[in-house]
């Protein structure tokens, strides 16, 4: 593994696990395996390092939401984004752990947010057309967008939170999501 990339997965857990304000560069140092000269080398700053995982979170993301073949119902292609996106960070519970810190954060850029918002195009693109064809309610997009990645964050937190044996029903979860931005 090199070192830039040890850097970003030290940076990864400890910044999950400890949070933002409580992870000093030197305990990623430590973590990594590498010298502070060489964290500075590849990342100059706690900040550029932050958004630097943040983008790579994000264009990881961005495969989950592959193009859903257009002959399938409307339907069945928003239940495809969701749970992709749900499994997504269910197999990667750091990373979800780690956006929902930084979703508000004034540490990302606007260069990193727009690189954020292109994981999600052409779930934007889905539900804009679902608009035109008066299938999804005549909303906002940025909104209906704001709305269904709560339903996400939300389901997410109870998931992680619950016992094994009292995980919460995405199906359940899907079925009001839905109902709730259908025309």
């Amino acid at each position: 593994m090199n070192r830039k990339k040890a850097i970003l997965e030290a940076a990864l857990s400890l910044l999950a696990e400890k949070g933002v304000h409580a992870t000093p560069m030197s305990a990623i140092a430590k973590e990594a395996g590498t010298g502070m000269g060489t964290i500075y080398n590849h990342f100059p700053n706690k900040n550029i390092l932050i958004n630097a995982l943040y983008v790579s979170i994000k264009n990881q993301e961005k495969a989950v939401f592959v193009a859903p073949d257009d002959s399938d119902p409307f339907r069945t292609q928003f239940e495809q984004y969701y749970v992709g996106a749900v499994q997504f960070f269910i197999d990667n519970p750091l990373y979800f752990k780690l956006i929902e810190q930084l979703q508000a954060s004034p540490i990302i850029t606007a260069e990193s947010r727009a690189s954020g918002l292109e994981a999600v195009a052409s779930v934007i693109e889905l539900i804009e057309s679902g608009k035109e064809r008066r299938i999804i309610k005549a909303i906002e997009t940025p909104e209906l967008m704001q709305f269904i990645g709560g339903t996400i964050v939300c389901y997410l937190r109870w998931y992680f939170q619950a016992a094994k044996e009292e995980k919460p029903s995405l199906a359940n979860q899907l079925k009001m999501t839905w109902d709730a931005i259908k025309q």
